[in-house]
């Protein structure tokens, strides 16, 4: 094949790539390929469209609708990808001869619209990309999400996270996870636990998935409605008319939980228990959300249950009489060994290591 070195004027960057490209397919002379990387050089927007249409044109080589006249009217330079990157030279022995330039130039802009086309089709049936977090049995994670919201996950605890145009969906496999939400009106924020969804727009609120397959919703800030995991993302939800004889909602309808409120749906149980939660316990219950916490006079098993809730290295008590030893100050419960290094100052508990992960507790006298 020998086409002509100058194009025509008239060719979109798109038609002057593709013919550009189907030559390189037949293999560059030393002195075309010095020319390509001149074109290439003279416009940003040359490098663009080859490297728009190289991606397309390997898209529409994985299709079966489109691969029969690829490979007619370029040839097969790979399984997928008919083209060698760009800048390199294709051998002349590994693609089959292009019928004729002026076939390629006619068939360019067609082949480019098809590519856009395609490309855009391909990608609305490619399934959106999905995250998976899952924290160990003493672990904690926080992450931030691609929407800009914040989830913290508690330990033994694991989340998938799927965004898609209309809807940005968490599934709370176990666990408890917390959720500071970006605000956007246009896509809401739904966490579905076992039977139940969660949907939020901007708010921030607390989800427990208890093995027992009961479910908890604390809202701290905002306001969410709680629904059917089978409506999520669906239809927005209906006021429901909440009976303040007792404060829990009618069966069948959406429930709007406020912050400062608490949802329990206890497993197999028809109907909601919505209460008010004090400053108090709502700390209580969100306390697993700091690294440090406060003590005042707690029994040390209760202090060590809180260190082996978040701590990689579990303490284990030697001595049942140590259960009731009284504990004061703030401590980072993922640092267990400095917590036993304040334990051994007096010298009336001693931390015996067993292997990489325990720390055995016992009296020294």
């Amino acid at each position: 094949m020998n086409p002509s070195h100058d194009f025509p004027s008239g060719l979109a960057n798109e038609d002057a790539a593709i013919a550009w490209l189907a030559e390189r397919a037949d293999g560059f002379s030393p002195a075309r390929e010095r020319e390509f990387a001149q074109w290439l050089r003279a416009d940003p927007r040359h490098a663009a469209a080859i490297t728009r249409l190289e991606q397309t044109l390997g898209l529409l080589g994985e299709m079966p609708a489109y691969r029969a006249e690829l490979n007619t009217t370029f040839g097969r330079a790979a399984p997928v990808v008919p083209f060698p990157p760009s800048g390199a030279v294709a051998a002349p022995r590994m693609v089959r001869p292009v019928r004729r330039w002026s076939r390629a130039l006619a068939w360019g802009g067609v082949a480019a619209a098809l590519a856009i086309g395609a490309l855009a089709g391909w990608q609305e049936l490619r399934p959106p990309a999905e995250t998976r977090y899952v924290t160990s049995v003493a672990g904690y994670e926080r992450a931030r999400l691609d929407d800009g919201s914040t989830l913290e996950l508690n330990a033994a605890t694991a989340v998938r996270v799927q965004f898609t145009p209309a809807v940005r969906s968490v599934k709370l496999e176990a666990g408890e996870a917390h959720f500071a939400v970006a605000h956007d009106a246009a896509r809401p924020f739904v966490v579905s636990a076992g039977n139940v969804a969660v949907r939020a727009v901007g708010t921030a609120f607390n989800v427990r998935y208890a093995a027992d397959g009961g479910v908890e919703v604390i809202v701290t800030e905002g306001k969410v409605s709680i629904g059917p995991a089978l409506a999520a993302g669906r239809a927005r939800p209906k006021p429901d008319h909440r009976d303040s004889a007792n404060g829990t909602p009618p069966s069948g309808g959406p429930t709007f939980l406020s912050a400062g409120e608490r949802l329990h749906i206890p497993n197999q149980a028809p109907v909601p228990i919505v209460e008010r939660v004090d400053p108090a316990a709502l700390r209580a219950a969100l306390a697993w959300q700091s690294r440090l916490a406060d003590f005042a006079e707690a029994p040390l098993a209760d202090v060590i249950a809180r260190f082996n809730a978040r701590s990689r290295v579990q303490l284990i008590l030697a001595d049942e009489k140590l259960a009731d030893r009284r504990i004061g100050g703030t401590f980072a419960l993922d640092e267990a060994e400095a917590f036993v290094r304040l334990l051994e100052r007096d010298g009336e508990i001693i931390g015996e290591r067993r292997g990489e992960s325990e720390i055995l507790l016992r009296r020294t006298r």
